[in-house]
């Protein structure tokens, strides 16, 4: 038997390919997938045309060894996955009478009748295995094919997920036991080039050793992270080398890494208020609550984050953050003595240990020659020290408010580290 080491997932449904609605099933997949050692190759996302799935149905199977498809698996016509499926493995489809009387229980129970048009999910293609759908109609279909392993889930995550169960035990039962490893590494205030030029020329090396480390390197609001992966059946032999070369890499990019343990800011801000006995305030402007919002990501962020106070308009500013009226008038709202006055302000009307202020222009108007659009100041005070730093953020709206809670996580994870 060939071993199911590489795979694909085919996301089936038109709803998929507008803005209304994202294929989130990839990403539980793939996590289930890393964790049996099988190699995710690609992802697809597909209408409910069934030229095109069948295209790319029959892609996938020459490129990997399992496939996985999510939707298009129920009883109306643009419900194409199971005939395709049926069509491109030359598989007849043929009526199983369990499925059809599960079905038909499902609907008595909640005191409806059974429509025709859900007998065509009782349609199992020959030979396939049946996966029972304890939330819902879909059963699910697992069929093994020539070398291939074909795997048909239906798209609701609810229904997926419990389903998925079924056929992480299945694989378990028949693959060596080879698993993948990673690790993730984090980096402020460089950029990806840079962060490239440093590290390239370390990992490059990594593939000719016996155990080879993958390396990928992304960026997302001024946050450069490495992520390192490597696959084998020794997970100590694998956690060892992963954690070398994490530990090779930071000391060659120190002192711009900000976790070597897969934390993120917020994350690594929240530990370290959680350890002092801390609790925190933010006063925003330009970020409008995109500060607290990352903040309270973290689970148990109740116990650090006390709240804050969006004032974008000035008199916001001084009513609520006791802002001097002079303050604004001399050195504008976007400046560092307006910054550190929100800060303290915050801190001192929400009473808590610590407090950040931000303020600053994200655009796309508002700029001026003297503090062009992207001009953000940050300030982050305890009392006793106080940190205020201006930056020039490059982007649009969007990026620079992102940009700028990054960087003020990144100054308040310097006070307190």
């Amino acid at each position: 038997m060939r071993p199911w080491r590489s795979a694909e997932i085919i996301a089936v449904g038109s709803e998929l390919l507008t803005p209304h609605r994202l294929d989130t099933n990839s990403l539980f997949l793939t996590e289930r997938l890393n964790d049996l050692g099988i190699d995710l190759r690609g992802k697809t996302v597909v209408g409910d045309r069934r030229a095109d799935l069948a295209d790319r149905l029959r892609a996938a199977l020459a490129r990997v060894d399992l496939v996985i498809t999510t939707g298009g698996l129920g009883p109306t016509d643009d419900d194409v996955t199971r005939e395709v499926v049926s069509e491109v493995l030359e598989l007849p489809l043929s009526e199983e009478p369990r499925i059809l009387e599960g079905i038909r229980v499902r609907f008595v129970q909640r005191g409806l009748d059974m429509p025709a048009i859900n007998r065509r999910q009782a349609a199992v293609p020959r030979g396939a295995v049946v996966l029972p759908n304890v939330n819902g109609t879909a059963p699910g279909l697992l069929i093994e094919w020539q070398d291939r392993l074909v795997v048909l889930l239906p798209g609701p995550p609810a229904e997926m997920r419990p389903m998925m169960d079924h056929v992480d035990a299945f694989l378990r039962a028949r693959l060596p036991a080879a698993r993948i490893r990673r690790r993730i590494l984090r980096v402020f205030d460089r950029t990806e080039s840079h962060v490239e030029e440093i590290a390239q020329p370390i990992y490059s090396t990594w593939q000719d050793r016996d155990l080879p480390i993958n390396t990928t390197i992304l960026a997302s609001s001024g946050v450069i992270e490495l992520h390192l992966s490597a696959r084998g059946e020794d997970v100590d032999a694998l956690d060892r080398a992963l954690d070398e070369a994490v530990k090779t890499l930071a000391a060659a990019l120190a002192p711009a890494v900000v976790s070597v343990d897969g934390r993120n800011l917020e994350a690594i801000v929240g530990d370290a208020l959680r350890g002092r006995g801390w609790r925190i305030a933010v006063a925003e402007s330009c970020t409008a609550g995109l500060m607290l919002a990352r903040l309270t990501e973290v689970p148990g962020s109740s116990a650090w984050v006390e709240g804050g106070i969006v004032a974008y308009a000035n008199d916001v500013k001084i009513r609520q953050l006791g802002v001097p009226e002079a303050m604004l008038t001399t050195h504008g709202a976007v400046s560092e003595p307006v910054a550190l006055a929100m800060a303290s302000g915050v801190r001192q009307r929400l009473g808590t240990d610590v407090g950040v202020g931000i303020t600053g222009i994200a655009g796309p108007a508002g700029g001026t020659p003297e503090k062009p659009v992207g001009t953000v100041v940050i300030a982050v005070t305890d009392g006793r020290r106080e940190d205020v730093m201006t930056f020039r953020f490059q982007g649009d709206r969007q990026t620079i408010r992102a940009r700028s809670v990054s960087a003020a996580l990144d100054r308040l994870r310097r006070l307190l580290t």
